[in-house]
């Protein structure tokens, strides 16, 4: 089915009227409007839409302008944010003390020392975070990209936590537009439709059509939505100390440091004009790429605020309609070549990429091309972190394991003095590939364990740069599974490869300081990190690669009882 916007599920009344409301000024746009079907005159500025609902060119929105000083302002904001009051909101600690330790009690009466124990606990604690509410589940989608720092059990259970909450009434929707906009709903828009197409923790969605006559969907702020959570993050900074080493599942994260990185990643989410400016940064990242199989919506030039966000409507199937796709005739193995390629080539050649993909923030339009929505969360990442993450790609292709490593250490994962050598004899880096799947249970168990305690002494964390990086890895590799469960990945891996070298190769080399020549893809290191014989293993599909999890899986539940 051909879809309009994200989540579209919900979406059952039909285009109604604005009511009348009291004249008052109406407000004038600065950008001339464009009717729809005129050729774009802007997208050497960004990877928009071909037929424009208006122009970003010749244009700097008053929102844009401030940009700079909102994100400088966030910044200052996180260590107070984070720092552990000697007394938390009373209530709202008592709500969520009690929440919690419900959900551990329950644990302890019923799985703790049995083989489902941590799938217990990490059940409970997921539907302890749905219940406690938007902070709470943007938390557990934090923890969902945590593959390697949190137990497999608890990142599972925290993908299923569910971002669609009740819709805010629609009164108060008119009410918040109004009043960011200054002006009656009437002057604006033409109809604005009262029930939502997504309703999430943060936002919801309407359709709309400007009085101009342009398609529009406006991204309206929850009320109140910037209290609940600043109130939030001061409970869970006094409760974070408290949690140090009590928790079974805590594994590599230390809890007070993910407050930290949970804050700095929400905190961005609640300003509007920050989230049209990351559209157009990302636009514009793919523009001077030349990557055109990515499209961004246009943000409004007039109407962004801090609680509000009109953009350019878009079209295409939802992420997960293969049917209604291959019907149209799209080759849904090129999407998520391309996908990967888009995604990569911004994190390592500009450190600025979309920071929160998954089925819901992305739908595929008719002629192949993926349409991104979404960008309160935007991954931008310093010099250093780029190079890091340049040499990390570098390094894994060519099988270099200290360069692996010493990325790792220059991202934050690792402590500054870090002893390279250390870390890699500690973690049998330096020795032959093991095959999970060979191992026994015991063994299995046994083996990670042993990782995890040399990590832990190492004092290993998870920065932001590098969880938005694994989250939207963690996403392409389901969308594989949805899209082109028969992709070859070592062909795919191979091509990836080869659009780097010949695409970007002088200016990957020019930046490490090293050869043009010097890169060379080693497929037999590749596949020795799948845990595969590069002798004998010449493909892997995404199904096979899927089944060997799945093994895994099964040998770890019958062993844990933790």
């Amino acid at each position: 089915m051909n879809a309009i916007a994200a989540n579209r599920t919900n979406t059952t009344a039909s285009s109604t009227a604005v009511s009348e409301t009291p004249d008052r000024q109406s407000p004038i746009p600065s950008t001339p409007m464009s009717p729809v079907g005129v050729e774009a005159d802007d997208l050497r500025l960004g990877s928009f839409s071909d037929n424009p609902p208006w122009s970003m060119a010749g244009v700097t929105p008053s929102w844009l302008r401030t940009v700079d000083v909102l994100r400088s302002h966030q910044r200052r904001q996180l260590p107070e944010l984070t720092r552990p009051p000697r007394i938390p909101p009373l209530r709202r600690a008592a709500t969520v003390v009690s929440a919690l330790g419900r959900a551990i009690g329950l644990w302890k009466l019923k799985e703790a020392g049995t083989p489902r124990s941590r799938l217990g606990l990490s059940h409970r604690i997921r539907m302890a975070a749905e219940h406690l509410g938007p902070t709470y589940i943007k938390l557990a989608q934090i923890i969902s990209a945590g593959e390697g720092v949190f137990p497999p059990e608890l990142v599972a259970e925290c993908r299923k936590c569910r971002d669609q909450v009740p819709a805010v009434p629609f009164s108060q929707v008119v009410e918040t537009v109004e009043r960011e906009l200054k002006a009656p709903l009437s002057d604006v828009f033409a109809s604005f439709e009262p029930t939502p197409i997504a309703a999430a923790s943060i936002a919801q969605v309407h359709r709309a059509t400007l009085t101009t006559g342009q398609p529009v969907v406006v991204k309206v702020q929850r009320p109140g939505i910037d209290v609940v959570v600043r109130r939030d993050l001061k409970v869970l900074s006094w409760l974070a100390p408290f949690l140090v080493g009590r928790i079974p599942v805590s594994a590599l994260a230390n809890p007070p440091a993910l407050v930290e990185l949970f804050a700095e990643t929400i905190i961005e989410e609640l300003d509007f004009r920050l989230e049209a400016a990351n559209m157009l940064d990302v636009a514009r990242v793919f523009a001077d790429l030349e990557q055109r199989n990515f499209v961004i919506p246009r943000p409004h030039p007039d109407y962004v605020t801090r609680r509000i966000l009109v953009m350019e409507e878009l079209e295409g199937f939802n992420f997960d309609d293969v049917e209604g796709m291959k019907a149209a005739g799209v080759d849904t193995h090129q999407v998520i070549k391309t996908g990967m390629i888009g995604f990569l080539e911004g994190v390592f050649l500009y450190g600025v990429f979309h920071g929160d993909l998954h089925g819901g923030n992305l739908y595929i339009m008719n002629d192949g091309r993926t349409a991104l929505l979404d960008f309160g969360i935007t991954g931008r990442l310093s010099e250093r972190e780029r190079i890091a993450f340049l040499r990390m790609m570098m390094s894994a292709t060519s099988n270099n394991v200290p360069g692996q490593v010493e990325a790792l250490r220059d991202l934050g994962a690792l402590p500054p003095d870090t002893d390279i050598d250390a870390v890699i004899v500690d973690l049998g880096l330096d020795g032959p590939p093991i095959d999970p799947t060979q191992l026994t249970p015991e063994e299995l168990v046994a083996e990670l364990q042993r990782i995890i305690k040399a990590l832990l002494a190492y004092g290993a964390r998870m920065p932001k740069s590098l969880m938005l990086y694994v989250k939207n890895m963690i996403f392409i590799d389901g969308a594989t599974a949805t899209l082109a469960p028969e992709l070859d990945l070592f062909a795919a891996i191979t091509e990836v490869a080869t659009h780097f070298a010949t695409t970007h190769g002088a200016t990957i080399a020019s930046q490490l300081g090293m050869a043009q020549q010097g890169w060379d893809l080693d497929l037999d290191g590749v596949k020795a990190g799948f845990g595969v014989d590069p002798s004998t293993t010449s493909q892997l599909s995404y199904a096979e690669l899927r089944q060997r999890r799945e093994l895994i899986s099964r040998r770890l539940a019958g062993r844990r009882t933790d």
